[in-house]
């Protein structure tokens, strides 16, 4: 088949374009590199079945493709807080402009949207069926509430134009090719382990989430995307919940540093607890995390070991 992934230079994007090129799939990568690096698709432009376009989400699409990876949208707290606005256009603009492509050559279409469509959840752990607790005027709420009005715009597209759409609700991933400067949790304690710098820690430390190697997380995709009837969001991430003190000890031990740990206020809106009901994807899609947390993040150290090398080199 040919397959369209928008923000393909991305993190998650870039395994995903691997994973389907293996399987001898045709793949169109779009991406505007706002996030995205052209590093994270040097394999795949090896390939002769793979096309990169610069392109921008929020411009309408022109493709003739078979299925629709949507996965445009800056993840990063720090970046995505850093243009609000461009952001919720991305959210927006970007999903429309995906549907009506869709809508248009009868392509199948998975989109990424995100457990932070719950919010700072008051039921855990979280279901596909809670609505979340959501702060529509704070500084998350760019993608928070741009990645919900995605997700409507999808089933709207599914109920108006018989789109087939289905909503990926993935919780907090992580792996080899992530964006050492993207102040995401792995990120921040593998670089600041790495260079003897504190770890920072928000709060008390006690806040939980839940860590989904990228291996897994491409699986999911890749049987939401071939499961037929889809018709409600499925959540993808790993079930084990686990606390802020626990990974920081885990990436201290594996890196062998001894960096301190510092505690700063926890930022406005920052969830609590996060953790996915994922019966639906076990029992719809058969899938399940297989990789646990202390093997990948000892997988992810050796690939940010490289990047520090790289970068004193």
């Amino acid at each position: 088949m040919k397959y369209l992934i928008t923000g393909a230079a991305g993190f998650l994007g870039s395994h995903l374009t691997d994973a389907l090129l293996a399987q001898g799939h045709e793949v169109i990568g779009v991406d505007n590199l706002l996030s995205g690096r052209m590093k994270n698709l040097e394999k795949a432009a090896a390939q002769p079945g793979f096309e990169f376009v610069h392109h921008d989400v929020t411009e309408p699409l022109s493709s003739n493709c078979d299925r629709i990876f949507h996965l445009a949208a800056p993840a990063s707290p720090p970046l995505y807080q850093k243009d609000p606005v461009g952001t919720s256009k991305t959210c927006f603009l970007g999903t429309l402009n995906v549907l009506e492509l869709a809508r248009e050559t009868g392509a199948r279409v998975t989109m990424t949207s995100t457990s932070e469509v719950y919010g700072d959840p008051t039921q855990h752990p979280q279901r596909e069926d809670y609505h979340g607790n959501v702060n529509p005027t704070g500084p998350r709420a760019c993608y928070d509430e741009g990645k919900r009005v995605a997700e409507t715009l999808a089933f709207d597209f599914r109920r108006m134009h018989g789109v087939d759409v289905r909503a990926a609700r993935l919780f907090n991933t992580y792996g080899p090719r992530m964006d050492p400067k993207d102040g995401r949790v792995v990120s921040n304690f593998i670089m600041q382990a790495l260079t003897g710098k504190d770890i920072t820690l928000f709060g008390d430390g006690s806040q939980t989430r839940s860590f989904c190697y990228y291996t897994d997380m491409v699986r999911g995709l890749i049987r939401l995307m071939d499961a037929d009837n889809i018709d409600a969001p499925v959540n993808l991430g790993n079930p084990v919940e686990v606390d802020m003190h626990h990974i920081a000890r885990i990436v201290l031990d594996i890196v062998g540093s001894s960096s301190e740990l510092v505690y700063k206020p926890l930022p406005e809106d920052d969830p609590t607890r996060r953790k996915p009901d994922i019966r639906r994807a076990w029992e719809v899609l058969n899938w399940a995390p297989e990789v646990p947390v202390e093997e990948g993040l000892a997988q992810t150290v050796v690939y940010f070991k490289n990047y520090v090398l790289d970068q004193v080199a």
